[in-house]
């Protein structure tokens, strides 16, 4: 679990990163209208991969499995909360402090799904719970970057707010719809975004957004991570405690740091730095 969980982080941070290159040179509906057929595209293309090599008794069958309409009704619930916390999450990037949205949004969509699993029962060990609080603390911390000043600070912390419950609700429902199938469901819930963000362009009349054909790629590269994300994180609450899962896939603020400092040259501060330290930590207190 802890494996696939941490699979999920580093490729939510990847495709966050290309996201938001994208985003801050376009508008941010027109943005996530491209990641969300792309990741379907992706999702489709290893469906039926999966089928070919069923087919000729080299794959797994249950990988195919349908799941009903119970699993169908959650992922496009998923589909569409997703969608939203996306455009949301974005918009806080291009109008308010990115220290202040990312931090809280990642901590909101935590604390959420985490409070619903130990609702349902969830008991972690006094090594896990350490472990947990690591993790969360380092989210804050790998997120944290220069502010802009206090003028933008509560429009930040309202774009965070409303992101980071949308990715708790779309955690939820990723996890539920998960229980009986795992690639149908991915499927259905990138459809169901797909069509929601088409209808929002067409209605608002976006259009193209400033999205030029470098844009789009890097869009649609978004898209492609985040479904690969989703398959992951879905097989990570299948194989082991939720609440966990979710904290170790919230992680992903630092690989969306890393990246900058690899390929932006941007400098890692010291509190990102220490951050990635708790991390790491962090994840050996849980699967100790």
């Amino acid at each position: 679990m802890v494996i696939l969980a941490l699979a999920a982080a580093i490729l939510y941070g990847s495709a966050d990163f290309l996201g938001g290159l994208a985003a801050r040179r376009a508008s941010p509906l027109a943005v996530t209208a491209v990641t969300a057929p792309a990741g379907m595209l992706v999702l489709l293309a290893v469906l039926a991969g999966c089928a070919v090599l069923t087919w000729t008794g080299h794959g797994d069958a249950t990988l195919l499995a349908f799941g009903g309409w119970g699993a169908a009704r959650w992922a496009i619930a998923g589909g569409v909360v997703g969608v939203s916390g996306l455009v949301v999450f974005f918009k806080g990037f291009a109008s308010a402090p990115m220290s202040v949205v990312a931090p809280v949004a990642g901590l909101v969509s935590t604390v959420v799904p985490v409070a619903v699993g130990i609702a349902g029962g969830e008991r972690p060990s006094a090594s896990v719970v350490a472990g947990a609080a690591l993790c969360l603390t380092a989210i804050v911390l790998v997120s944290a970057q220069p502010g802009s000043g206090s003028g933008r600070l509560l429009s930040g912390l309202g774009y965070g707010i409303a992101a980071g419950a949308a990715f708790g609700v779309f955690y939820l429902c990723l996890k539920n719809a998960g229980h009986a199938a795992v690639l149908w469901p991915a499927v259905i819930q990138r459809l169901t975004g797909t069509i929601v963000m088409l209808g929002a362009v067409a209605l608002t009349r976006t259009g193209r957004g400033g999205l030029d054909r470098r844009l789009l790629l890097l869009a649609g590269a978004s898209g492609a991570v985040d479904a690969t994300a989703n398959v992951s994180y879905m097989f990570a609450t299948r194989a082991g405690m939720f609440g966990l899962a979710v904290v170790i896939s919230s992680l992903y603020p630092g690989a969306t740091v890393l990246l900058a400092r690899v390929v932006l040259r941007e400098r890692m501060r010291t509190p990102q730095r220490i951050g990635l330290l708790l991390a790491a930590a962090g994840i050996v207190l849980v699967t100790a």
